[in-house]
């Protein structure tokens, strides 16, 4: 797998070990980073990269400028992987890694982001968004999310969905209650 684009470009880095973790694909991980890119979230930001597996998303964001990014994986062959390309791409000054469920870490993790990536047969989308600390959270899904229950009863709203073959992309963004 390679680093899409940022001051990393180019490089390589392992993917995941096993059929367990599904790695995100090069294309739409440009395509998120695009357009977070356009919504100028990542760079300086804290980032939660939940369900990591071989660390991804999250090292992708660091390329591009995010300040810190904390990982969260519970397998451990996973976690071995992720924890070798941190260093060898000398990103562990900049990253923590969590080992543990990404539902229970996503609560005490103050971030500006929040990328997840969990496999695709996850329905638990309502407890993660009610678990997450962050305006801001970039999911990806075997099926869309748009139309999720209870959305605004969590204080979400759906600011993009788009399909890239297999993989739906659906951005949240917390929605301000004192706008309404």
């Amino acid at each position: 797998m390679r680093i899409v684009a940022g001051e990393l470009r180019g490089r390589l880095f392992e993917g995941p070990p096993g059929l367990d973790t599904r790695p995100t694909t090069d294309k739409v991980r440009e395509a998120i980073f695009n357009a977070l890119g356009s919504l100028d979230v990542v760079r300086d930001a804290v980032v939660a990269d939940l369900y990591a597996g071989s660390g991804g998303l999250g090292i992708e964001a660091l390329s591009r400028g995010a300040a810190e990014v904390v990982f969260v994986e519970r397998d451990r062959a996973a976690l071995r992987t992720l924890r070798d390309n941190l260093r060898t791409l000398d990103l562990t000054d900049r990253s923590r890694v969590v080992q543990g469920d990404a539902l229970i870490a996503a609560r005490s993790i103050p971030a500006d982001v929040v990328l997840a990536d969990p496999p695709y047969d996850f329905d638990d989308w309502a407890g993660l968004l009610a678990a997450v600390d962050a305006p801001f959270v970039a999911a990806e899904a075997g099926h869309p999310l748009d139309s999720l229950d209870g959305l605004d009863d969590l204080g979400w709203e759906v600011t993009r969905s788009k399909r890239y073959g297999r993989t739906w992309v659906t951005f949240f963004e917390r929605i301000d209650p004192a706008a309404e």
